[in-house]
């Protein structure tokens, strides 16, 4: 690697597996605007309007059996109602090989008119029963640029961020492998990684491996399920990085921290943290959908945190913070 102007510079890198990723060339400075890439296109972070920053249409899991988001015609009636209490855009974390439906993103975005944005990524290995790619970097790189894999008719839209996963309180070697490809993957592409932290831990460490060793910035670093364990000394350190705190639910799965949500929002913006901060639903079970779903964000949420934060907050969660964290100079 050499630097230009402070700025890390990347001609060209090894895969996981050692297979060379070409990107472009370091000789010529990015002359694109910031761009969210959505299913539909890139667009200006400003056309996201009102977003919810983390959650599923689709999504399948060996670990969810019989809970399976599949049904297009739902997610439709979700995103239709999201949409009539003021939502615009939606950011679905669902990596490879878990059911995402990207050809049925892209027509869901043309019936509703809600931008949508696919990832690529990986999830925990438990995620997953089939052969997972040998080179993750190069898949990612391929499905940020190209388009996503499989089953989509015509052009396949292109991902729009990265989704990799944590431990319990640390990172193993699969982590470790997945989260290094994903590294990778942002130094040639520019592209946001989204980051499940397990049951809300190991933030600190996935800001090490990310950012230190991998010098990825943390400003294109988003730590999903920070209230799942609301230790405000943890969330603020979590802030001070620079990186997004994405703050997602409710479910009944994490009934037992929910209700803190408030506690941990109101503090970060009382210590001046406010433009770190992403709210999502996180919808990935069939029952969720039934019980809140997505509606719950626009219906619920953004009005209580109107009525308790005031519109500045609301505007700042909502529209404000998502249009910087999702918008990059795509390199390609």
């Amino acid at each position: 690697m050499t630097r230009d102007g402070g700025r890390a510079v990347r001609a060209s890198h090894q895969g996981t597996q050692g297979t060379r990723i070409s990107t472009p060339s370091a000789a010529a400075p990015p002359t694109r605007s910031a761009a969210v890439r959505t299913v539909e296109g890139d667009l200006p972070g400003s056309e996201l309007g009102v977003c919810d920053a983390h959650d599923h249409l689709f999504l399948r899991s060996p670990r969810l059996p019989g809970q399976e988001l599949s049904d297009a015609e739902a997610a439709e009636q979700q995103l239709r109602a999201f949409a009539e209490h003021g939502g615009s855009s939606l950011v679905q974390w669902t990596p490879y090989g878990m059911g995402r439906r990207s050809g049925a993103l892209v027509e869901l975005a043309r019936r509703t008119g809600v931008r949508l944005v696919a990832a690529t990524g990986l999830h925990q290995a438990q995620h997953y029963t089939e052969e997972l790619p040998s080179d993750p970097a190069e898949l990612f790189v391929e499905e940020l640029t190209r388009g996503v894999r499989g089953g989509v008719c015509g052009e396949p839209p292109r991902a729009g961020l990265i989704k990799v996963a944590g431990d319990f309180h640390g990172l193993g070697p699969y982590a470790r492998r997945t989260m290094a490809a994903a590294a990778e993957a942002h130094h040639a592409t520019g592209a946001p990684i989204a980051v499940h932290l397990e049951l809300g831990t190991g933030a600190t460490d996935v800001l090490e491996l990310l950012c230190e060793q991998g010098e990825v910035p943390p400003s294109s670093v988003l730590l999903g399920h920070l209230g799942r364990c609301p230790d405000v000394r943890m969330q603020r350190e979590a802030a001070r990085s620079g990186a997004w705190l994405v703050f997602d639910g409710p479910s009944r799965t994490h009934h037992a921290t929910d209700w803190r949500l408030f506690d941990s929002l109101s503090r970060l913006l009382e210590q001046g943290y406010g433009d770190r901060l992403l709210l999502g639903g996180d919808t990935v079970t069939a029952t969720a959908r039934a019980e809140t779903g997505v509606p719950y964000i626009t219906r619920v949420l953004r009005p209580r945190v109107t009525r308790e934060l005031g519109e500045a907050a609301v505007r700042q969660l909502f529209v404000d913070n998502p249009a910087r964290a999702f918008a990059v100079h795509w390199k390609s």
